[in-house]
């Protein structure tokens, strides 16, 4: 439960962010298919968001009405969401390990009608922050204080929609609404400045009238303080760029794998092993 005011220190968080990497190391080793390097490149911001006292959240009411919300736009990184919502109280821990098994709620991409907690359906990329405009414009009509945050990929940068969705953003002023931007630098088919190179994404984005910050994602500190300077600005939607590595926590064992990318596969059982050594 998130409605505790007491903040956490970084030293809290980023023991907590420590936990949350080895269930995702774990879950998609035990499942044999998974994206654990995108989702260790947001480990630090998701932590904060569900442990820093950024939401308010209840685990065993996922349908409080004036609950906040966050959309996890790059739908495959759900594993770190997931051990976040585990480490949260929405399921046992034990229930992570039945990741893209058969029958279970922890399907490969977030899936709202199996898992309560989850806002959002998502995996095609670039819908996430207009269901998020959306989610914000319904709170508002129902006189609601709620905030949206969306996780969104660099990569998914290059879909229109998210464009279209910056500037509706703008025109309703939606001052609950937090985009993060997880720049990790990569994307499926190689590195994203290759396949289509949209950065700086900060001056791009101020241009459409938002409040935005560029930090190093990976940093709990920097994470902090971006979401406090985020949570002052009400008049505006605000973004913040979290320039983060892709694997993060387990570089070396993806450094001696000689693949920083590693998308989409999860670490064979050697590796596994290796990459808790380094997280324990």
């Amino acid at each position: 439960m998130s409605t505790d005011t007491t903040r956490p220190s970084i030293d809290d968080l980023q023991a907590k962010a420590k936990v949350i990497r080895q269930h995702i190391v774990r879950m998609t080793t035990e499942a044999g298919s998974g994206h654990p390097s995108s989702s260790l490149s947001a480990t630090e911001v998701v932590t904060a968001l569900y442990f820093g006292g950024y939401m308010q959240y209840d685990a065993n009411r996922p349908d409080w009405n004036a609950r906040d919300r966050f959309i996890m736009s790059k739908g495959h990184a759900c594993p770190v969401l997931y051990a976040a919502m585990a480490e949260a109280g929405y399921f046992p821990t034990e229930d992570l390990m039945t990741l893209r098994k058969l029958g279970s709620p922890l399907e490969g991409h977030p899936n709202l009608r199996r898992l309560d907690g989850i806002e959002a359906s998502t995996g095609s990329l670039g819908q996430g922050l207009s269901i998020g405009i959306g989610q914000a414009l319904a709170c508002r009509i129902d006189r609601l204080e709620s905030k949206v945050f969306v996780m969104i990929g660099d990569g998914e940068m290059g879909e229109g929609q998210v464009w279209e969705a910056i500037a509706t953003a703008a025109k309703y002023q939606l001052g609950s609404l937090t985009a993060i931007i997880d720049q990790n630098g990569f994307q499926q088919t190689g590195a994203t400045g290759d396949v289509l190179d949209l950065t700086p994404f900060q001056p791009k984005i101020e241009s459409f009238g938002w409040h935005v910050q560029t930090i190093n994602g990976n940093d709990m500190g920097e994470v902090v303080a971006a979401l406090d300077a985020a949570a002052a600005v009400t008049d505006r939607p605000t973004a913040i760029v979290s320039k983060t590595q892709k694997g993060f926590g387990i570089l070396p064992v993806l450094e001696e794998a000689g693949d920083l990318n590693f998308h989409g596969k999860p670490l064979p059982a050697d590796m596994c092993e290796k990459a808790l050594e380094l997280l324990s």
